[in-house]
C-alpha cells in the first residue's frame, strides 16, 4: 500500500543545478510538485510533478498558475553571484530579481493560500569569511559585503515582512558554496584544470578551512524545512560539517574525478601579492581565508543529519 501524498509544493529553479536533486527528493518523500521555470523544461515524468514556465522574474512575474493548489513554496531561482559581473549597476540588477521577484512570490503565494515559504538566501548575508577559530552562526549580525549579498539580506526581510503581515510561515536557509553532479563556476572550474594536469599554487594552503556543502545533503534538509512544523519562523545556517583546506579541497575533487591534482606548494602571501597586481583580490581571499559554519541550529531544531561527506562527492 503506498503512503498517503504529502504536501504539494512549488519549487522555484526547478531545472538548476540544485532544483532537479530538491525535486527528486520531494518526489521520493511522495509529495506533489510542481516546477517552475523561467523558460524551457525537464525530462522528468512523474504522476506527481508537473511543470510550469513564469518567465523571467522580477516585480512583474505571474506565479498564480504555477501557486494553484500548492501549500508550500521553496524559492531557489535566484540572480546569482557573478565573479565578473559586468552589468552598470549589479545592486540594481540583484534587487530587481533577488528582493522584487522574492516579495512578489511571497505576496503571490500568501494570496493563493499557501501555508509555508522557504527562501534559499545565502552564508554571504553573514560575510565573506571567517577568523582562526570562529565560525558563522544564525545569530550574527548580518555583514553582507557585495550586491549579490545585500540583494539576498533584502529578501531575507521582506519575505519576513510579508510573513508577518500575511501569516505566511518564512523559512530562510543560508547555504555555503555547493558541490555536486552539475556544479559550475569555481569548483567547476578547478575540476576542469585538475583533470587537464595543470599545476596549480594552492599545496601550501593548508591551514585555511572552509565549509561546503554537497547538493544532495541541501535537498535533505529543504525537505525538513519545507515540512517540519519546528522550522518556521527560523533561519538556518548550512554545511557538510566538515570544513576542509584549500588543498583538501583540491585533492578531494581530484579523487572525486580520478586525476592526482599538481598542487605546488606556493604559500599565501605570495598568492595574495601576486592576486592584488592581477586586480584578483576577493578570489586570492576566497582561496586563502577561511569560511567555516556552525550548523549546530538544524541539527538539534530539526533533526537533520548531512548523509553526504567530502569522501562522496560528485562532480
Amino acid at each position: 500500500m503506498n503512503p498517503s501524498p504529502g504536501r504539494r509544493i512549488l519549487v522555484s529553479g526547478a531545472n538548476g543545478f540544485a532544483g532537479r536533486v530538491l525535486i527528486a527528493a520531494l518526489l521520493a518523500e511522495n509529495h506533489f510538485v510542481t516546477g517552475a521555470l523561467r523558460t524551457g523544461g525537464t525530462s522528468l515524468h512523474h504522476a506527481q510533478y508537473r511543470e510550469v514556465c513564469v518567465g523571467e522574474i522580477g516585480p512583474e512575474t505571474d506565479w498564480r498558475d504555477a501557486l494553484k493548489d500548492v501549500d508550500t513554496v521553496v524559492h531557489l531561482a535566484a540572480r546569482v553571484h557573478q565573479m565578473q559581473d559586468r552589468s552598470g549597476d549589479p545592486l540594481k540588477e540583484f534587487r530587481s530579481v533577488n528582493v522584487a521577484g522574492t516579495r512578489r512570490l511571497a505576496e503571490q503565494a500568501a494570496a493563493a493560500g499557501a501555508r509555508r515559504l522557504v527562501f534559499v538566501s545565502s552564508i554571504k548575508v553573514n560575510g565573506e569569511g571567517t577568523a582562526t577559530g570562529e565560525a558563522f552562526c544564525e545569530t550574527d549580525e548580518p555583514a553582507p559585503q557585495d550586491a549579490y549579498g545585500i540583494s539576498k539580506y533584502e529578501a531575507e526581510l521582506a519575505a519576513f515582512e510579508i510573513g508577518r503581515r500575511t501569516g505566511l510561515e518564512v523559512v530562510v536557509v543560508r547555504p555555503p558554496l555547493m558541490v555536486g553532479r552539475g556544479v559550475k563556476g569555481n569548483l567547476a572550474a578547478l575540476a576542469g584544470a585538475i583533470r587537464k594536469g595543470r599545476p596549480l599554487p594552492l599545496g601550501a594552503l593548508t591551514d585555511n578551512r572552509r565549509s561546503l556543502l554537497d547538493v544532495r545533503n541541501f535537498a535533505s534538509a529543504l525537505v525538513l524545512c519545507a515540512t517540519h512544523p519546528s522550522a518556521a519562523g527560523e533561519v538556518f545556517l548550512l554545511s557538510d560539517g566538515v570544513p576542509v583546506s584549500t588543498a583538501q579541497l583540491a585533492r578531494h575533487i581530484g579523487r572525486t574525478i580520478g586525476h592526482e591534482p599538481r598542487l605546488l606548494p606556493v604559500p599565501g602571501v605570495f598568492i595574495r601579492l601576486a592576486a592584488r597586481l592581477l586586480g584578483k583580490h576577493a578570489m586570492a581571499e576566497r582561496l586563502t581565508g577561511s569560511l567555516v559554519i556552525n550548523d549546530a541550529k538544524i541539527r538539534r531544531l530539526l533533526g537533520w543529519k548531512p548523509a553526504c561527506c567530502p569522501n562522496d562527492w560528485e562532480i
